[in-house]
């Protein structure tokens, strides 16, 4: 393991940055900024996951941004339902970063929509949290 590697740091870092991101989830669904809210969602779950990831490998966790993959990679076993949710997560990404795909994204993203899956990822954060 490299010297410089400070396991906590790390985690600290992830899981700090990642609670800041929650903060900012809410707040852009508070004024309506639908689909950076959903963006910001998709980072509190990323981040929480390589927490996860750093706990159990004990190394710095990968730079990919699909949630069911870190999932993999750190040996995190995911119901059917759960692979749906982290696969429809990692969507949030994608859709919110890209221009080709922001105009329907969008669209996508009405208050209904947000809010229900604001709370879906509110609960994937707690089971997350409960795994540290």
């Amino acid at each position: 393991m490299n010297d410089e590697f400070d396991k906590e740091q790390i985690i600290n870092f992830w899981f700090e940055s990642s609670e800041k991101d929650f903060k900012a989830m809410i707040d852009l669904y508070q004024t309506q900024n639908n689909n950076w809210a959903l963006f910001m969602g998709h980072l509190v779950i990323e981040k929480l996951l390589k927490v996860v990831y750093v706990k159990s490998k004990g190394e710095f966790p990968p730079m990919i941004h699909d949630l069911r993959r870190i999932c993999e990679k750190a040996d995190i076993e995911l119901d059917l339902s759960r692979q749906i949710l982290l696969d429809s997560i990692s969507r949030f990404n994608i859709n919110a970063r890209y221009d080709d795909y922001k105009q329907s994204f969008y669209q996508l993203c009405t208050d209904s929509f947000t809010a229900e899956w604001i709370n879906k990822i509110k609960e994937c954060r707690l089971w997350i949290k409960a795994k540290l």
